[in-house]
């Protein structure tokens, strides 16, 4: 709060407008001693150059919003990138809702989504100095979004046509922080259910959540962007989509592209290897639809229990990221390197799955001296564990 108190002034915004992005920590050190050595206190420093590295990090969620924004560490960890919570607001939207309660605002990253697009917000949060920072990061848009400090329980819900819940799923606190289990993420998991099986509702969790936990009746959208699994969002009311129990977003830059089904999907088929691997989208996995996709690319599982498709034919689907298959080489370090010479492959991408394989320590029993570059798959497929040589399409 000493921080907070010294930066919200007219000098110590200034002061943090001009010094910019601070990238690293010995950018950040000679900052301090520069600032303290022009006389300023240390409660400001410390404030100016924290935000200042703060802002520097957020970029990558928030682009050039996090310029004008504050943050605290834990704050901008647990917020939803900005792309993402656009396309949220663009349901909440299309669905006709008009002022949506934040229950649980965090720093004001959806916030700033539902305002940005129209909607009228109330943002909550239970922390005083979130919430500060919050009516900071929303005073550009006035009287449409009114940021509250206080707890998402008690908060009247009377003029909401929706409700937006981020339970928090750290302990309590502004840097270091730790995960907590579902049973003690605030607001409780149980009374959020039942806010939402009462309105219109999207409740943002972990994407590894446990899936016997959710409601059966709302619909489970695992979110990936620029291929990291970043949330799982279940929606109900106005905003889950008729017949739609699970969904797969996939996010890729500006583009979008989803999987929906009214169930988790049957897999498809297995198959012996053939001249084409996919690997779907982590979004994709997690929400239980490989066998949907591999029915739509013509594809069969490499094995029943892993999460790898072939094909004879290339695909283009944006859900999977797809390999043109070289070689299958034994799992063994001596093999593969004679392999990798005769082939001039000096750079190696390593993905594994189902084989007990430390990558980075697989990687240094390789020699690597090449000039060309490749992937390498380390996978069991039934009994056999083997590598495959490969080319991403």
């Amino acid at each position: 709060m000493a921080e907070l108190t010294a930066l919200l002034t007219s000098e110590g915004l200034r002061l943090l407008d001009s010094l910019g992005p601070v990238e690293t920590t010995g950018a950040a050190a000679a900052a301090v001693s520069r600032l303290r050595a022009a006389g300023h206190g240390p409660d400001l420093v410390a404030a100016v150059v924290g935000q200042a590295h703060l802002r520097a990090k957020a970029r990558a969620k928030f682009g050039d919003f996090a310029d004008r924004m504050l943050f605290t560490r834990a704050g901008l960890e647990q917020a939803t990138r900005l792309g993402v919570a656009a396309r949220h607001a663009g349901r909440m939207r299309a669905a006709g809702i008009a002022r949506v309660a934040d229950l649980g605002c965090g720093i004001g990253g959806d916030a700033l989504a539902f305002a940005g697009a129209g909607l009228g917000v109330t943002a909550v949060d239970a922390d005083e100095v979130t919430a500060a920072l919050a009516a900071y990061n929303l005073a550009p848009f006035g009287d449409d979004v009114v940021v509250r400090h206080g707890i998402a329980q008690e908060t009247d819900l009377s003029a909401a046509d929706a409700v937006w819940l981020d339970p928090a799923r750290r302990t309590a606190g502004h840097r270091e922080t730790r995960r907590v289990s579902a049973a003690d993420y605030s607001p409780p998991l149980d009374w959020a259910f039942a806010l939402a099986a009462s309105m219109s509702a999207g409740i943002k969790l972990g994407p590894g959540h446990d899936r016997a936990a959710l409601p059966a009746d709302a619909e489970a959208q695992w979110v990936s962007a620029d291929g990291s699994v970043v949330e799982l969002v279940l929606w109900s009311g106005a905003l889950a989509r008729p017949g739609v129990r699970r969904a797969a977003m996939v996010v890729r830059g500006e583009e979008t592209h989803e999987l929906v089904a009214a169930s988790d999907s049957p897999d498809a088929e297995v198959r012996p290897l053939a001249a084409y691997l996919h690997e779907p989208d982590g979004a994709v996995i997690r929400a239980r639809l490989i066998g949907d996709l591999a029915r739509g690319m013509d594809a069969g599982m490499l094995d029943e229990k892993i999460a790898y498709l072939t094909s004879d034919a290339p695909s283009e689907s944006p859900l999977a990221v797809s390999f043109r298959v070289r070689e299958v080489l034994p799992l063994h370090p001596k093999a593969i390197n004679a392999v990798l010479r005769a082939a001039d492959v000096g750079t190696v991408e390593i993905k594994k799955r189902g084989v007990d394989i430390d990558p980075s320590a697989f990687r240094r029993r390789l020699t690597l001296k090449g000039a060309t570059a490749a992937t390498l798959l380390l996978v069991r497929a039934g009994e056999r564990r083997q590598a495959i040589l490969a080319d991403r399409v």
